[in-house]
């Protein structure tokens, strides 16, 4: 997710039945009830790879959206707002917590959450969720960030009820946005991709969920799939989307462009804007370097589309 023009921010999600979804505030939201820890509270440890885990985190820039936007806020309890065309959704607490968090879920829930984008009661996320790039993270992935998250510090912050306009906040709007919209299963293999190339299009598509925001959506909020990446003049919160195909980005060379995701400068001296800053300090920037190649590589390798018109 690459947003270096001054002023302007970066993603959120869009929700019901056409809503934002997106990370990037990387994500997304972001893991909006992600994971669980079986039906056992504390800090049992999951199946997975904890310490691998936090590092898909970070990836998957799940921070950002469960977290309030204040000091001394206890990561991944929850609140932070994100403003759509349909109204206010707030992330949620996915800490350890039996009650105020995600603690009694099975693996099967959080399976069930990240490819389907169904509660453990069997209802729709909205598409707030961006489980429309998560559905592409792999089981190994998926059961190391479960782990991570069921070893993180309970929290008992209560969740705060989403607050949409009608008739977007009716759950069984969500049932045509999926079947117009949503395609669960991994991300396809492409053999004309090095594996290189793989790797940045798994961490752009799935894990990064970049074309959350960076995809432009029609008025029901579904991705134009025929120009992924290629930016949105009417992005999260109002305000344009860059264009992350090798049209804007052959400008930059590679240094330059990892420079920036780690950093947030530009070539010209310019700084990232406030999202997507954001996104750097929790996400692009904590990339291992082969990470970051690969993410570089992926974007140098998607076709070139044209700026959407004025």
């Amino acid at each position: 997710t690459i947003h270096a023009v001054r002023g302007q921010s970066m993603r959120q999600s869009m929700s019901a039945a056409g809503s934002w979804a997106v990370p990037a505030r990387a994500g997304m939201l972001a893991l909006l009830l992600v994971a669980g820890m079986g039906s056992v509270s504390g800090n049992a440890v999951a199946q997975g790879d904890a310490k691998r885990g936090q590092y898909l985190s970070k990836a998957a820039g799940c921070m950002a959206c469960h977290t309030e936007d204040k000091k001394e806020a206890v990561p991944y309890a929850g609140g932070r707002a994100l403003k759509t065309p349909f109204g206010t959704f707030y992330g949620p607490n996915i800490t350890p917590h039996p009650e105020a968090g995600i603690g009694r879920w099975s693996e099967s829930d959080f399976m069930r959450a990240m490819r389907l984008g169904e509660r453990p009661d069997g209802a729709h996320y909205f598409p707030a969720f961006p489980y429309a790039s998560f559905t592409r993270i792999s089981d190994s992935d998926l059961r190391d960030l479960r782990a991570y998250l069921g070893a993180l510090p309970q929290s008992s912050r209560a969740n705060q009820a989403h607050d949409l306009r009608f008739p977007f906040s009716l759950r069984v709007l969500v049932t045509g946005w999926k079947w117009l919209f949503f395609t669960p299963g991994p991300l396809a293999s492409d053999s004309r991709r090095t594996p290189v190339v793989g790797r940045g299009a798994y961490l752009v598509q799935a894990l990064g969920h970049c074309g959350e925001c960076h995809t432009p959506r029609n008025f029901l909020g579904g991705s134009n799939r025929d120009r992924l990446l290629a930016g949105s003049r009417t992005g999260p919160d109002g305000k344009s989307v860059p264009n992350l195909t090798p049209t804007k980005l052959k400008k930059w060379d590679d240094t330059e462009l990892k420079e920036f995701l780690q950093t947030g400068l530009t070539p010209d001296g310019d700084v990232a804007a406030e999202a997507m800053g954001e996104v750097i300090r929790n996400t692009t920037s904590q990339l291992t370097p082969e990470d970051l190649a690969a993410v570089v590589a992926y974007l140098r390798a998607i076709p070139p589309l044209a700026d959407e018109p004025k």
